[in-house]
């Protein structure tokens, strides 16, 4: 398969097409490889993964439950047992965490572009893997140092949940480029 086809069957994969298979150490370790191989201006390699499998992932489903249970004004109980049941469907979570540059020598955005550089790394060479993936970044990520031992220049971004499937999620048609290009 070639870079393009790679790109172009990247999609999201919904835990709630996760088929149960095991997501193995070692896939992980190659997506967070290649996560690593991401531009970075400065150097500054901002990105920060938090690997989470097994009963954390269970811990991970009944925090996220109980925070929007006691912070969110309109309660719904489908959302609520979806934040406590979708981390439970998934092969691996891996929470996407920004670590701030100290010295703040580059504007903040461009290093939340590199750890979303390193995010798309990751989906691309899981697409490659034939292995599911979905970014997900909940109001609920404000709180998640209260579950996760941050450093104080660290923030979570999300989480990018993966999981083999057995059925696709449709093929997306993008718009023409022609729609979104001026040259001058």
């Amino acid at each position: 398969m070639t870079i393009q086809d790679i790109i172009k069957n990247r999609r999201s994969v919904f835990p709630d097409q996760y088929n149960n298979t095991p997501v193995t150490k070692e896939t992980i370790e190659q997506l967070l490889q290649a996560a690593n191989w991401a531009p970075t201006h400065k150097k500054t390699e901002p990105w920060r993964f938090k690997v989470i499998q097994g009963e954390s992932q269970e811990r991970l489903g009944h925090f996220l439950a109980e925070k929007f249970k006691n912070t969110e004004d309109k309660f719904s109980e489908f959302k609520y047992k979806k934040l406590q049941n979708n981390p439970k469907k998934a092969g691996a979570i891996i929470a996407i965490c920004l670590s701030r540059d100290p010295d703040e020598s580059i504007p903040e955005w461009e290093e939340i572009a590199s750890v979303a550089m390193a995010v798309q790394n990751m989906w691309l060479t899981a697409t490659s893997l034939n292995l599911g993936a979905y970014w997900s970044s909940p109001g609920l990520i404000q709180y998640m140092d209260e579950f996760f031992n941050l450093q104080p220049n660290e923030k979570c971004l999300g989480f990018f949940y993966l999981g083999y499937y057995d059925i696709p999620s449709p093929e997306r048609i993008p718009e023409p480029i022609e729609a979104k290009v001026e040259w001058l």
